[in-house]
């Protein structure tokens, strides 16, 4: 099925404040050139920011975090970019390093991510966990642009396009999608007000960017594949890296992952 949506890539002025860093490539802050490079989907960016600044003011040695798609990023890493952990939203791109022979193992799943139905405060859509309120607003031509991140490299965009072929949707939706590059572009897109509504990660509409405007709804899992956070230490990762990797994996990240909107994996 051709794909008939907008991609937009022009930078809007008016992206400010915690959403300029979604688009970085490295966290911003003063750490050691030697410092390993943590490869992170866009949607976990202010989770694991958190715990690594936790994991810092603990003594340990910083790391230095850089964002993107999870398609993208595995395509840095297998044209030789310097990672020594990618984080990935999935299973897929993960998994495919280490069929590659790019990543030491299958690695952990650190959580697993949740879709949500995200709507403006003037927004004719009603959220609901089935798309309903979305289905009704496109019924009533009341939807002018809805955003989700691009299918093509970006995890929350491929269940996001899932779950509108499973309600009967993609079709109609189509003339009015406006993709991001990445999941935080398409959740920027819907912070500004710019689109009606969007499909995006429930970890970037509870962060404190969005001041609690707009409406949401959790997308029932049911609808989607699992969006298993996957990490894996790259081939030739060093100590440093190791130590961050554990980390991660330790309860205190834990409790960060939950209250930034993940479901710990013996949960999901």
């Amino acid at each position: 099925m051709p794909l008939r949506y907008r991609v937009v890539t022009r930078r809007r002025r008016l992206l400010s404040g915690w959403w300029c860093l979604l688009v970085c490539w490295f966290c911003p802050g003063q750490v050691a050139a030697d410092a390993p490079v943590v490869a992170v989907a866009a949607n976990l960016r202010f989770a694991v920011t958190e715990i690594a600044d936790a994991y810092e003011r603990q003594g340990n040695d910083p790391v230095r975090l850089s964002f993107g798609s999870s398609g993208n990023i595995r395509r840095q890493i297998s044209q030789g970019a310097p990672f020594e952990i990618f984080v990935s939203a999935d299973d897929a791109n993960a998994l495919a390093l280490h069929e590659q022979g790019l990543a030491e193992d299958e690695g952990v799943v650190l959580a697993t991510g949740q879709l949500a139905l995200y709507a403006a405060d003037r927004s004719p859509i009603v959220p609901d966990t089935g798309l309903a309120g979305l289905e009704g607003a496109l019924e009533q031509g009341l939807v002018r642009r809805f955003a989700i991140a691009n299918p093509e490299h970006a995890p929350f965009g491929q269940v996001a396009r899932e779950v509108l072929v499973a309600q009967d949707l993609w079709d109609e939706i189509q003339p009015f999608l406006v993709v991001g590059e990445n999941a935080g572009q398409a959740a920027q897109f819907a912070a500004s007000g710019s689109v009606d509504g969007a499909l995006i990660p429930y970890s970037l509409v509870v962060a404190s960017g969005f001041g609690g405007s707009g409406r949401h709804a959790v997308v029932a899992s049911r609808l989607h594949a699992p969006l298993h956070q996957r990490m894996v230490l790259l081939s030739g990762a060093g100590e440093k890296a190791r130590e961050f990797f554990a980390y991660l994996q330790s309860p205190q990240a834990s409790v960060v992952m939950e209250r930034h909107g993940f479901v710990p994996p013996h949960l999901d």
